[in-house]
């Protein structure tokens, strides 16, 4: 029993319980001037919404039966004996109001309906949101295209709302008690802007198509002033004319200063024919002007950030401050080069960089990668008991044409190619004897560029798998040629083999089958040959790349050398 009541006690206390969401009071607030033929209908609509618990309409000095009609659809009527205008009538609605969500809905939408209506309050109810403005296909717009999505671009580049004017919108009590609610149709845009500084939580909903009445030219030119002085009223209280203006010129200061001293370094150790002290000139005074300026981003964002509330500011700093940011980010990534490349022995401070190699191939010669880039590779020494073995990095590889498993000769001496380590994907490791026979030493830093002039003479052997088939082609590590030949092989007229590399014209190319010699190509002239009871044909190509593989002529040995007993037909 004791057992049965600590199982019971574990399980009861596994589940989880949720405090109970305390009910929120949502009540709309209708702001109408001379809407006697809308109101009614936007109020029955409202209604229709099950947790809506009030419905105010504050007539704001209307000359027409807007107060009556709204109180024959049963709304609370609040009247303002004169127009004061949009932002005063919902700051008397909210003001008024004693619930907890306050939503906005002009007076003369034609096609209202609780959809609309609940989209518009809901995020809300369920948490994900302290405010929402709606979004909404309409023919106007000409306001929110031409005056308010510019301006706020220029000075709010964080704000991105499709339709920042949308006019409907709702957010909790608590929260608008922050915001300054301007008088006339800046009213929304303020809103907004105030929200994103503030750091309120603001979320764009669509509500589909709004049908109402089309304002008259008069009305939008009073509405862009309005929408105008509204914004640039706020950039100027939020800094953010300072920012664009002072500070925006401090940066472009800032990323002249940066620019020179990437230019200044790039000189010193790329540009030979431009004097040392050319590019020492050019670095430090880059330093000087970028320090100079950056001090002065620093002060005067510091003293931006203490005017302005604690909100959204960060996101717009880092739009107008990005491209100093990239330039800062170049200069780093360039000192961590010269840094990396830095040695110091017997007081002697030696920086040579290395870069890597980005290698585009423009020919239809075959092999893995058409674009890479490779490089640099770091030698060292080989694993205990590998003394005949060489750990190549996948890069290095393709550049020397070979895979794993081949084999290359260097001096006399034969070593197999292997992967590296995990962890050491630059890193080329050498047997000793390898590394004395090529001249190179642990910790010395290759271009990929300079593999060939390393390896120049070694002897390797690459294989080709293809099904059944095997090829082994011998050829020379050397400079670049041009002028290198394509082959493809056919065995039955099926082809299993291409590849690429220099054959010169008046040598002989033997061809061996399991180590035996079998025939020899002259002039580079197509070759076919009878095997069993199989036709073996290769076919030359002429291309104008470049190779590093020098194939091996008749006195070096094979230049092909096929495996074919589980390929060919028997007799």
């Amino acid at each position: 029993m004791y057992w049965f009541f600590v199982i019971i006690a574990f399980l009861l206390a596994g589940i989880k319980t949720e405090k109970p969401r305390r009910y929120q009071k949502v009540s709309v607030i209708i702001p109408a001037y001379n809407e006697e033929e809308t109101v009614a209908k936007v109020i029955d609509v409202v209604k229709k919404v099950t947790f809506v618990d009030e419905i105010i309409v504050v007539n704001d000095g209307s000359s027409d039966n807007t107060e009556s009609e709204a109180l024959k659809a049963g709304a609370r009527v609040i009247t303002h004996e004169v127009n004061k205008g949009k932002g005063e009538a919902l700051n008397t609605g909210y003001r008024e109001s004693e619930c907890d969500i306050i939503a906005f809905i002009d007076a003369d939408i034609y096609n209202l309906t609780s959809r609309k209506v609940e989209s518009i309050i809901r995020p809300i109810l369920e948490g994900k949101t302290d405010i929402t403005k709606t979004k909404f296909s309409r023919a106007s717009g000409r306001v929110t295209e031409l005056t308010a999505k510019p301006l706020l671009n220029f000075f709010f580049p964080e704000i991105s709302f499709e339709q920042p004017l949308s006019g409907q919108f709702a957010a909790r009590k608590e929260v608008l008690k922050r915001i300054d609610f301007e008088k006339d149709y800046g009213v929304d845009v303020g809103i907004v802007i105030d929200a994103d500084v503030l750091g309120i939580s603001i979320m764009e909903v669509d509500i589909g198509a709004i049908e109402h009445d089309m304002s008259p030219l008069s009305d939008l030119n009073l509405m862009a002033n309005e929408v105008v002085r509204t914004i640039i009223g706020r950039a100027n209280k939020y800094g953010r004319v300072v920012m664009i203006d002072e500070i925006g010129y401090f940066i472009r200061m800032s990323i002249v200063g940066l620019s020179m001293v990437t230019l200044g370094l790039f000189t010193i150790f790329f540009v030979k024919f431009v004097p040392l002290s050319v590019g020492v000139i050019v670095s430090v005074v880059g330093i000087v002007i970028a320090i100079y300026y950056m001090v002065k981003v620093i002060v005067k964002s510091l003293t931006m950030f203490r005017k302005t509330p604690r909100g959204n500011l960060i996101r717009s700093f880092i739009k107008i401050h990005f491209p100093m940011i990239i330039s800062i980010i170049v200069l780093l990534l360039m000192i961590s080069t010269f840094i990396g490349a830095a040695h110091f022995e017997h007081g002697v401070l030696s920086i040579e960089p290395n870069s890597r190699n980005l290698i585009i191939y423009a020919d239809d010669s075959p092999r893995d990668n058409t674009i890479s880039v490779r490089g640099p590779y770091t030698i060292d020494t080989a694993i205990e008991n590998e003394s005949d073995i060489i750990r190549m990095p996948s890069d290095a590889m393709m550049t020397l044409g070979i895979k794993l498993n081949d084999t290359i000769v260097i001096d006399g001496e034969t070593y197999t190619i292997n992967e590296t380590r995990p962890g050491e994907p630059d890193i080329l490791r050498l047997p000793i004897h390898a590394k004395k026979d090529l001249g190179v030493e642990s910790e010395d830093v290759i271009q990929n560029s300079r593999l060939n002039e390393i390896f120049s003479g070694s002897l390797i052997t690459h294989n080709y798998e293809n099904g059944n088939v095997s090829v082994n082609e011998k050829y020379i590590v050397s400079d670049r040629f041009k002028g290198a030949k394509s082959f493809e092989i056919f065995i039955n007229n099926e082809s299993v083999v291409g590849s690429a590399g220099i054959l010169k014209a008046k040598s002989v190319y033997n061809i061996a089958i399991d180590g035996e010699y079998v025939t020899s190509i002259k002039s580079l002239e197509n070759t076919s040959f009878e095997y069993g009871n199989n036709t073996v044909d290769i076919v030359f190509t002429n291309t104008n790349s470049t190779s590093i593989k020098q194939y091996v002529a008749e006195s070096d040995g094979n230049f092909l050398d096929f495996n074919l007993k589980k390929y060919l037909k028997e007799d």
